[in-house]
């Protein structure tokens, strides 16, 4: 069972959390291409190795945590 710890909670089952997506990049400009935008908001890479995420503990505090996780063996990192 996959297990996010939550600083205010301490560890607890991912199904506690919702997910609230990954992290990106901030753009090197802010530009006016709507479709690169939309991909870079809500289109998820899912890239193997460590990546940040965002993650918002709904059956405990009401707050949100960003996390790294290693998605090859979907496991959470310090």
């Amino acid at each position: 069972m996959l297990t996010i710890v939550c600083p205010n909670c301490g560890p607890r089952s991912v199904e506690a959390f919702r997910f609230g997506g990954e992290l990106p990049q901030p753009p090197d400009r802010l530009t006016a291409d709507f479709d690169r935008d939309l991909d870079r908001v809500w289109m998820f890479t899912n890239a193997d190795g460590v990546q940040t995420e965002r993650w918002f503990h709904e059956a405990g505090c009401h707050r949100w945590l960003t996390a790294q996780r290693d998605t090859t063996v979907d496991r959470f990192v310090d």
